[in-house]
């Protein structure tokens, strides 16, 4: 089939939403064009997502729109579990310093977060934004270009795409068009929502409070100066906005007291059967609806736009094809796992009035008081992944799918982040000079290797690989730990088998980011 090519394009991405434009950035910070499609003109103007962790803020660095972040960002101290009388049973304290260089949970306005990824996108000239337009048909799959096409005020299109991102929220219209159907986690609860603007006296603990409640459950945060979140399980009584929120406020406050949205949702534990059908994606809420109990929406949705774009641009810059293979095996468990976490979570805190919940409550509360819990509780919600094409486990790989951590680290006098000095490419981190055939092995991968000594760092990186009995690790672009030269071991143990499916058939685009020419560099070619 012959493509016009003004209709032609790598790849096209259906929603502009927070995952979508994220996706076009990271593919364009790779190289690959792209255009979006969106309905609605503008950005959607009222509050959403409120939270994210440190792992969704080292994307949108990889993005970008790091910096831009943490400037509409603020650090949250955790969660707090209360009883019917606002009592502290628990508290899940978050660090200012995660293990992925930034604050564990920070609490943002997504208006503001879209705002960011709208202007970095407008600054990149390999992403097209193409908005009040309804996208009308996506496929069928074939090996070929993949038709997408959409109506706008001037009448009907079409585009002819390497690749179909689905971004395009719950009811996607590219799920149903590549045949997935929901598969059912089994929690469905209708909750109101109510954001306000004020600056009166609010009693709160710069954290998120989880209210567990027999009759009627609630959360509540603080997003910024004078924004404030409270969620409440639907109830049949008729309460004003006023009566819900008092417990928080000072008795008869009559001061400002601004409205920003009042609206119903259905909270729903759902994950797409699959995600994948040809050259044709699921992203994002596109994959998985999860009840808000662990804040990890967003963050998921942006983990799928990581996991892809970067194995993505490898393939359409002429890499192995099985690349695509492992975007829905390393990510439909891991959304699966984050999904059930929240349900299990929700169903502690707030699953029902019998008799059943308030016994799991009062357990709850007993768990609270075990020694270490809470901290155990509080660590990092993303699990390794298992082992793949992509991830070797074993038993002597304890590192094997977990990310590495990521320090200031000092390259020819300037402190830099860790990512921002490796760059796009596959890395080798060794605990001391490597010899002749580790170096040789890696030079085999495409790679450099780079003894962690010499990146000037705080400790970290060796006390990590130290804490892991690794003497090597070979990270993926995103971070992620291949494969692990264990203690006394001599190398990686496909060496052949990662040289092959890391190969391209020819020279990657050169990356909007530059690695320091003392740090490590893909030499693939």
């Amino acid at each position: 089939m012959t493509v016009d090519e003004a209709a032609h394009v790598p790849v096209v991405i259906v929603g502009a939403g927070p995952v979508g434009v994220t996706a076009a950035l990271l593919l364009a910070r790779r190289g690959v064009r792209s255009v979006v499609l969106e309905r609605h003109q503008g950005i959607y103007p009222l509050p959403r997502a409120v939270a994210g962790d440190d792992e969704i803020h080292r994307i949108l660095q990889d993005a970008g729109v790091g910096e831009e972040f943490t400037a509409i960002a603020r650090p949250a101290k955790g969660l707090r579990l209360l009883d019917a009388r606002h009592r502290v049973m628990a508290e899940f304290r978050r660090t200012e310093h995660g293990h992925h260089g930034y604050p564990q949970t920070s609490m943002f306005d997504q208006p503001e977060l879209e705002r960011v990824l709208r202007d970095a996108l407008a600054r990149r000239p390999e992403c097209e934004l193409r908005g009040g337009v309804e996208v009308t048909g996506v496929g069928p799959d074939t090996t070929g270009p993949v038709r997408v096409t959409y109506r706008d005020d001037t009448g009907e299109h079409e585009l002819w795409a390497d690749a179909v991102l689905g971004c395009d929220g719950a009811n996607s219209l590219t799920r149903e068009a590549i045949g997935g159907a929901w598969e059912d986690l089994h929690f469905e609860e209708r909750w109101t929502v109510i954001d306000v603007d004020t600056t009166g006296p609010v009693r709160c603990w710069e954290g998120v409070d989880q209210v567990c409640a027999p009759a009627r459950p609630a959360t509540f945060m603080r997003v910024s100066e004078n924004r404030y979140r409270w969620e409440f399980r639907f109830g049949e009584g008729q309460e004003t906005v006023r009566e819900l929120v008092a417990p928080w406020l000072p008795p008869s406050y009559d001061g400002d007291f601004e409205l920003v949205r009042e609206t119903q949702y259905t909270f729903r534990a759902r994950v797409a059967d699959r995600w994948r059908g040809g050259r044709v994606f699921l992203l994002g809420d596109a994959a998985h609806l999860t009840p808000p109990f662990v804040g990890q929406g967003l963050c998921s949705g942006l983990r799928d736009a990581y996991n892809l774009t970067w194995k993505l641009a490898r393939v359409l810059q002429g890499g192995d094809e099985r690349l695509l293979d492992s975007y829905e095996s390393e990510r439909r468990p891991h959304a699966r796992h984050v999904v059930r976490l929240a349900v299990a979570m929700g169903w502690a805190m707030t699953g029902g009035q019998d008799g059943a919940a308030a016994i799991r409550r009062r357990a709850l509360a007993a768990a609270c008081r075990i020694p270490g819990l809470t901290e155990l509780a509080g660590r990092d919600l993303s699990p390794p992944f298992t082992a793949g094409p992509l991830v070797r486990r074993g038993v002597r790989r304890r590192l094997a799918g977990t990310h590495c951590p990521q320090p200031w680290v000092s390259v020819d006098g300037r402190r830099t982040r860790l990512d921002e000095a490796l760059g796009d490419s596959f890395s080798v981190l060794t605990a001391s000079e490597p010899g002749p055939s580790l170096t040789a092995l890696a030079h085999g991968l495409g790679v450099r290797p780079l003894c962690v000594a010499d990146l000037g760092d705080d400790g970290t990186l060796a006390a990590w690989l130290g804490g892991g009995r690794a003497d090597a690790v070979l990270l993926r672009p995103d971070r992620v730990v291949m494969d692990v030269v264990p203690s006394g071991g001599h190398d990686f143990t496909s060496t052949a088998a990662w040289a092959s499916l890391l190969h391209t058939t020819r020279s990657p685009v050169p990356s909007a980011r530059t690695s320091p020419k003392s740090l490590l560099r893909s030499t693939t070619r």
